[in-house]
């Protein structure tokens, strides 16, 4: 007689956001999620505001979703979940769990979620720092392990895998942990901050004029007349300079042959256009957006043509069949745990990303033409 397995417990607390940072660990054996490449594409967001931007466009025009039920009970437990259930950092919602986790995945690559069980029933969702665990693949290509630290600050297996979420895009043959948005863009992204640094480091020279003051007709002076005398045009030059701060004009008046130039002026400030323009060009391809989209106006219109409006939203729904498991998994665990039927159906808002207008113009057009086909066969 085959006894019955005993079902595993469910989580009473969260896993993934228990406040310890202990930098140490048992890392034999261990694939770490945490690389050096998460620290460059941090700082590539710090400092290239467009890529910062660019990850806050995709995750809002990834858009939000609906539940559909095959049960009238099981739809209003849902719809309700979905929008009051809390995901940490004093968010509430499914949309705002959903914008954090896009914001990992769009990241690093891949994102980690866990859902929080306690009294029997799903109380929280969350995201955690996917930089901060570990994975390990199972006894098979479709497991893995997430591993995440201890009390002690060892390395240990998160004791409740079933209720945790990872998501990975675009994984690679060679391994499964997915792969940036800001993958290619390190080399660039140091080429154009080093021409930002030069330009900066230009203007405080430049911007700043200095100023050279050479007195002529010195020969025949003595040296200790030629040094009082350059001290006495040094402090008129000072007076004047001094009277300018205030708004006050003063004349500088000085005997004898008195040339003053700028310092550098002579020397032009390369034109940064050009590259500049070229790299941008490189970093917002990756993105998949429109450059208008993030403030570069570098055409004569500010409006996408249907050709870019479709390449996009196959960008958006690519984005929403990567989460879409994560979602489903969330809305079946809640529903199985409610005792209700957990069979559900993710549909997504529609994508509009081209005129209204023309949009119904067009339909229109297929409407008659399709009319005038009919009555030419009738």
């Amino acid at each position: 007689m085959k006894r019955k397995k005993t079902p595993a417990p469910v989580a009473a607390v969260c896993q993934l956001r228990d406040g310890r940072t202990h930098p140490f660990g048992a890392l034999r054996g261990y694939v770490p999620l945490g690389t050096s490449e998460d620290r460059v594409y941090r700082e590539l967001r710090e400092g290239i505001p467009v890529l910062d931007a660019a990850v806050g466009k995709l995750v809002r025009l990834s858009g939000g979703f609906r539940v559909e039920c095959r049960e009238q009970a099981a739809q209003r437990k849902i719809d309700e979940f979905l929008r009051t259930v809390p995901c940490g950092r004093g968010q509430m919602g499914i949309n705002n769990f959903l914008a954090g986790y896009l914001d990992s995945l769009l990241t690093y690559g891949r994102a980690v979620g866990e859902m929080v069980v306690a009294g029997g029933k799903l109380r929280a969702v969350c995201w955690g720092d996917v930089t901060a665990l570990q994975i390990e693949e199972g006894e098979n290509p479709l497991e893995t392990v997430i591993w995440g630290p201890d009390e002690s600050g060892r390395l240990r297996p998160l004791p409740y895998q079933q209720l945790l979420l990872f998501t990975t895009m675009n994984p690679e043959p060679a391994h499964p942990y997915g792969v940036s948005m800001f993958r290619g863009m390190p080399f660039l992204a140091e080429i154009l901050m080093k021409i930002y640094q030069t330009i900066g480091t230009n203007w405080e020279r430049a911007g700043n004029v200095r100023y050279s003051v050479i007195c002529k007709g010195d020969e025949n002076l003595d040296p200790v007349m030629a040094q009082e005398r350059g001290k006495q045009v040094a402090q008129e030059w000072a007076r004047a300079m001094e009277e300018g701060k205030t708004g006050t004009v003063r004349d500088f008046v000085a005997v004898g042959d008195v040339e003053i130039k700028v310092i550098g002026g002579e020397s032009p400030i390369l034109d940064s256009q050009v590259p500049v323009r070229q790299i941008m060009e490189q970093l917002v391809a990756k993105t998949g957006l429109p450059p208008f989209l993030l403030g570069l106006n570098w055409s004569t219109t500010e409006r996408m043509s249907t050709q870019q409006a479709d390449i996009l939203t196959s960008e958006l729904w690519a984005i929403r069949r990567t989460v879409e498991p994560a979602v489903e998994k969330i809305c079946r665990t809640f529903l199985a745990l409610e005792g209700l039927d957990n069979r559900v159906e993710i549909l997504w808002d529609d994508i509009s990303l081209q005129d209204i207008t023309e949009e119904a113009k067009a339909d229109l057009y297929r409407a008659q033409a399709e009319k005038a086909r009919a009555e030419a066969r009738g």
